[in-house]
């Protein structure tokens, strides 16, 4: 079974959740910017919350169905068409052969997930099928989508395919809570925030409001706002960066190291994101403002539990919900020598 693209969108990937066990060498772990997101889309159409997605930026693609299959589109909240007809997000969508889906724009958030049943089955690069667009490699030849590209989709679950037959309801949830107008942001201090003032760090977490730049991408989120002065211009041997540490370049702008983050950086490191609220800011849109509170280890390890948790409830609230399907018959008709494809939906 396979996809074609009508039109790529600004800029749509595959990704997973990421290329593990690889950094030491150099190789960036990439993946999904906002796993929370893509494990609810995967879970609306049955899959592994592992299994690849289309990960979009802002305006999303047009994608045509070559056969039958099973859609769902999760981050955000986009506006999606359907062969030109509005089309619910957060739900498990049917398309039939020669459907269309369509982004037509973003009304909140930066980033959607289009899942797919069976998944999007491009060949894997050391254990993922994540684009590494520095690298170009994963994912369909290391770059984003563009029109004309056919993508090859997994074998859908028992579950999918009733659902796609119609004997079986979609699956459906909520939308997740988008960012604010001023958007907080947890923090651990460290491991280089011995290198400024206790009054810069009182300053910066907790007051201070820094705005996403424009030049923001996958690989870090660079911020203006109160430059960070450091204590002196003392050089740090390069370290490893995770996914959220905020580095302080010379010119005292913050930059946040998101999921295309080099594996090491010479510059000191104040804190990093913790884990539970990189989704939250994965969504927000250059322009938009953040605030960083700084929280314990202990404390971030609490939350992060408590956010696992949460996820995994929800998903297991989608694999029990259900949405009354109408009853949806498909005729081949022939007249005067033409064939016509004819859907008779019972409403």
């Amino acid at each position: 079974m396979n996809v074609k693209i009508i039109n790529g969108g600004l800029m749509t990937t595959v990704q997973d959740m990421g290329r593990t066990g690889y950094q030491a060498s150099g190789m960036q772990v990439s993946g999904v910017m906002d796993q929370y997101s893509a494990a609810i889309a995967n879970a609306l159409v049955d899959n592994d919350k592992y299994a690849a997605v289309l990960e979009t930026t802002f305006l999303g693609p047009e994608l045509e169905a070559e056969s039958d299959c099973l859609v769902a589109v999760a981050g955000g909240s986009p506006d999606i068409l359907i062969d030109g007809q509005a089309a619910d997000c957060y739900r498990s969508l049917v398309l039939r052969k020669g459907q269309k889906l369509k982004f037509t724009g973003m009304n909140h958030g930066m980033r959607s997930y289009i899942a797919i049943a069976g998944g999007w089955e491009v060949p894997p690069v050391l254990g993922s099928r994540s684009t590494n667009l520095k690298l170009k490699i994963g994912g369909l030849d290391g770059r984003k989508l563009a029109a004309g590209d056919v993508l090859p989709v997994g074998e859908p679950s028992g579950i999918a395919r009733e659902i796609i037959a119609g004997t079986k309801p979609a699956r459906i949830t909520t939308m997740t809570q988008q960012p604010g107008d001023v958007t907080d942001i947890r923090v651990v201090l460290g491991p280089q925030d011995n290198y400024f003032d206790d009054e810069i760090i009182k300053k910066v977490f907790g007051k201070s409001i820094y705005t996403i730049a424009n030049e923001s991408d996958r690989m870090g989120y660079r911020l203006e706002g109160e430059p960070i002065k450091r204590r002196d211009a003392k050089d740090m041997i390069t370290d490893g960066i995770v996914f959220g540490s905020i580095q302080i370049p010379p010119n005292g702008q913050p930059i946040v190291m998101m999921a295309d983050h080099q594996t090491t950086g010479g510059y000191p490191k104040i804190a990093t994101v913790i884990s539970a609220d990189l989704p939250i800011l994965a969504q927000c849109t250059p322009g938009m403002k953040i605030r960083f509170c700084i929280t314990s280890v202990a404390e971030a390890q609490t939350i992060y539990i408590e956010y696992v948790k949460k996820l995994a409830a929800r998903l297991e609230e989608i694999h029990h919900s259900a949405v009354k399907q109408s009853a949806i018959k498909n005729f081949n008709l022939k007249i005067n020598g033409q064939l016509f494809q004819v859907s008779v939906e019972e409403i």
